[in-house]
């Protein structure tokens, strides 16, 4: 047996094209074009990269994108006017503080004082409560692409047994509640879980967003079972990876995601169907999705 790769990176490409060509038809009546800022602190490498690849895929779709950066020096309160100053311009759709942030500036508060409506990430506590009750609002973007990605396999999620590696609030918890309002039975296992591989051998479904790479093998994996790797790692060697053993796990697993081109493009291409999700909801938009 050989498990099936999950291409998220041509999922996604797909849905870029078809965001391209609704805004395309969008511009040609004059409309306003929906409008992303990410706010970046300080010059992580990593971070970086992840701006740099939204701002590209805005460009390449047709969204006006817009980079504020900010030296790790700036006060708490100057970084809370920062973003008062962006909920309040009626020309920006879309807010994304890209994590991680300088200790002194890694408050929940963030992500509260960013205005609901601009909310892109999913990140604004009445954006999670809308998903724990299953109701309709901006889902954070990597939970929404690898919901994207199990709906691609095929496989009828309800009544399966699920297993989420991690309690993050931006992955693991979302996830897991997505994949309960979906009719999965979900288990959510953390750094603290005693005997972890009597769980993920148990799971239908398993995903895994813990940041330790290789830490899923090939012997704690059900056979058959669909493997969404979260984790962004690099090995010993400096080569990437991610948090699940690919080359053995792919034996046993029928579905699985590789790293890179798995996970990570399907969280851009969330991106870019939220802000014009954002855009819809706050009236000015209405390219159809």
């Amino acid at each position: 047996m050989q498990g099936k790769i999950i291409d998220g990176k041509a999922i996604a490409d797909d849905i870029l094209k078809k965001l391209k060509k609704e805004l395309k038809e969008y511009k040609t009546n004059n409309n306003p074009i929906p409008k992303l800022v990410v706010i970046q602190v300080g010059e992580d490498p990593a971070s970086t990269i992840y701006v740099n690849k939204k701002h590209k895929a805005c460009e390449e779709i047709g969204i006006d994108s817009e980079i504020k950066r900010f030296p790790e020096t700036i006060s708490y309160s100057d970084f809370l006017k920062e973003i008062g100053k962006l909920n309040k311009d009626d020309s920006v759709n879309g807010i994304l503080v890209q994590m991680p942030l300088p200790e002194h500036l890694n408050h929940k508060q963030v992500f509260e004082t960013i205005a609901v409506e601009k909310d892109v990430d999913g990140f604004h506590p009445f954006n999670h409560g809308k998903n724990l009750l299953g109701k309709k609002g901006i889902a954070p973007a990597t939970p929404k692409g690898i919901m994207t990605l199990l709906e691609s396999t095929g496989v009828t999620l309800e009544g399966k047994n699920a297993v989420v590696v991690g309690r993050s609030n931006i992955v693991g918890k979302p996830i897991a509640l997505m994949l309960i309002n979906e009719g999965c039975t979900v288990s959510v296992c953390n750094s603290k879980t005693k005997n972890l591989k009597m769980f993920t051998k148990e799971a239908d479904i398993l995903v895994v967003a813990v940041g330790k790479c290789n830490i899923i093998t090939e012997d704690m994996v059900k056979k058959g079972a669909i493997i969404i790797d979260v984790g962004m790692n690099r090995n010993k060697e400096g080569k990437l990876c991610g948090d699940v053993d690919f080359e053995n796990v792919k034996k046993v697993a029928s579905w699985i995601t590789p790293v890179p081109k798995g996970v990570g493009p399907m969280t851009i291409a969330s991106l870019m169907e939220n802000t014009i999700e954002a855009c819809k909801q706050q009236g000015k938009c209405t390219c159809s999705k």
